[in-house]
């Protein structure tokens, strides 16, 4: 068969090879839970989907964000809600691109050349997203970071946006 022919490897992209070798992988798992295409097509049927063509996408209604009803007046988004989120915050003293073949090869004692210069400032980001610039400092025999410089949000939205 032609789909025996695409399993062996013959005529198939690398996503096709993929998406064979985890199906081959399923199979051999034996869970028994996963999905056929008939319930994938009777799951999509019940909840008012066809599962054929893209052209019957619909948009999912937006409501409007009210805020809360609390002492932040009518209209204005009451904060305390995300002040409790925690979010990662990490000093980055420089970055560099190295082939997997040099990475592989790194034991104690190598050294990594880096895209600073000594004595320049830290970059600090949170959740990825620069917001400032800082000196390392020790604190109580720890290593902290004193703020040099602090992104501007307006600055920090402009650069989400390239």
């Amino acid at each position: 068969m032609a789909d025996e022919n695409k399993k062996d490897g013959q005529d198939m992209s690398e996503d096709e090879k993929l998406a064979a070798e985890w199906e081959a992988a399923m199979e051999e798992s034996g869970d028994g839970d996963s999905v056929g295409e008939d319930d994938w097509a009777a799951a999509m049927a019940e909840a008012g989907e066809d599962g054929g063509s893209d052209d019957d996408v619909r948009t999912a209604p937006m409501e409007e964000f009210t805020g809360s009803s609390g002492a932040q007046g009518a209209g204005a988004p009451d904060l305390d809600v995300i002040l409790d989120i925690p979010v990662t915050i990490s000093m980055e003293v420089g970055n560099t691109q190295i082939p997997i073949r040099n990475l592989l090869q790194l034991n104690q004692g190598s050294v990594i050349e880096l895209d600073r210069l000594a004595g320049e400032p830290l970059d600090v980001l949170v959740n990825g997203t620069l917001i400032a610039h800082g000196e390392v400092v020790m604190v109580n025999e720890k290593f902290g970071i004193r703020l040099t410089d602090v992104i501007s949000p307006g600055e920090r939205i402009k650069r989400l946006q390239k």
